[in-house]
């Protein structure tokens, strides 16, 4: 296995589309990064470019300690695994499997044992001889899976491979994937769409917008101290509420909203405050800071989540107790946990250090 790293890289299409701006980012050797964004971010690009697949328009990309960043896709020495699983239609699951050992012109004993070891490792024994038309979405893109993992890269590409999976499939299949990394210690980066998948796979998440890195971290770290506003709406389903106003004197004022905050630098006047809807609680009459009047309710089992307005017109976010049922159009009381806001500055998004007082 090897680390991967970009360093200062830039992709500009003829166009003038730009799809990667100044990214330097490292993979750590064993590390699973994945590589998050709304469409049109980069993030497949950014994979691409790694596979040698997209050529960069400036910059430097190195796998190990080799700079790789003029070799074409065979010379890096990694393996990809698609969104349309890519096999042969015409081979068995064996022949799928072994095909990149045997243009390697590998022993067919070292193909065989190298199979056998991996069709055991993801249950895929009893459908060597089958071709993929006999096969289910899932059982398909644990072969694509098993491909890659056969030649024994130097690391992992993975883009989106799990969208064309039913719900059910993709949680399987990512808890398999998870395993995998941990048996394996390899090297991957996972680009999907999905944070749900990000945040339970990844090691770290690195998240694009507009070809240009965001943040990478830690999915805890994402989650309790997003670098800017647009990480903290990102991360975190139902997504984070946002309100608007001034901050003077020790106090936030906006949106119907009021609080307390101390913090170690100075901001503009103009702030955000963000709170995710965890942390926005729907409580007995009288006891919040806020009312609201319900909108919707979803009921979740083991918890409400409600959409409300506030009086000033905000619409706002919560969560509430399976008991008793909360219905449309009724007023709520709603408490602030003050000890999990998010202050960013309003001119740039960026955060600030700021917490309820």
């Amino acid at each position: 296995m090897a680390r991967i790293a970009l360093e200062h890289v830039d992709k500009v299409y003829a166009n003038g589309f730009v799809a990667a701006r100044d990214l330097s980012l490292e993979v750590a050797d064993g590390e699973l990064l994945v590589l998050v964004g709304p469409s049109g971010s980069g993030k497949s690009t950014v994979l691409r470019m790694m596979a040698g697949l997209e050529m960069v328009t400036a910059g430097t990309i190195k796998i190990g300690e080799r700079d790789v960043t003029a070799l074409p896709p065979q010379q890096r020495d990694i393996a990809m695994v698609f969104q349309n699983y890519a096999l042969y239609p015409h081979m068995t699951v064996r022949d799928n499997l072994g095909f990149g050992l045997s243009i390697r012109k590998q022993p067919p004993a070292t193909i065989a044992k190298r199979v056998g070891t991996v069709a055991a490792s993801l249950g895929l024994e009893s459908m060597l001889d089958r071709k993929p038309a006999q096969l289910s979405g899932g059982q398909r893109q644990r072969v694509a899976l098993g491909r890659a993992i056969v030649r024994d890269p130097l690391a992992f590409l993975f883009d989106e491979p799990l969208s064309n999976l039913d719900a059910q499939l993709r949680v399987e299949t990512r808890v398999e994937l998870s395993r995998l990394h941990r048996e394996l210690g390899a090297t991957m980066v996972y680009v999907t769409h999905d944070q749900s998948e990000a945040l339970t796979l990844g090691d770290r998440i690195a998240i694009l917008r507009d070809g240009v890195l965001q943040q990478v971290a830690s999915p805890m770290e994402l989650y309790a101290r997003p670098a800017n506003r647009f990480v903290a709406a990102f991360i975190g389903s139902p997504a984070m509420n946002f309100f608007e106003g001034e901050l003077r004197s020790g106090t936030f004022t906006g949106d119907g909203f009021t609080i307390g905050l101390q913090c170690d630098e100075q901001p503009s006047d103009r702030v955000i405050v963000g709170v995710r809807p965890h942390h926005l609680e729907v409580v007995g009459d009288g006891e919040g800071t806020l009312r609201a009047e319900v909108a919707v309710v979803e009921p979740m089992g083991n918890e409400q989540i409600v959409y409300a307005t506030l009086p000033g017109g905000k619409r706002v976010v919560c969560l509430a107790p399976p008991e008793p049922a909360i219905k449309p159009e009724s007023v709520v009381s709603i408490r602030v946990r003050t000890d999990a806001i998010h202050v960013f500055a309003a001119a740039t998004g960026m955060r600030v250090s700021c917490r309820g007082a």
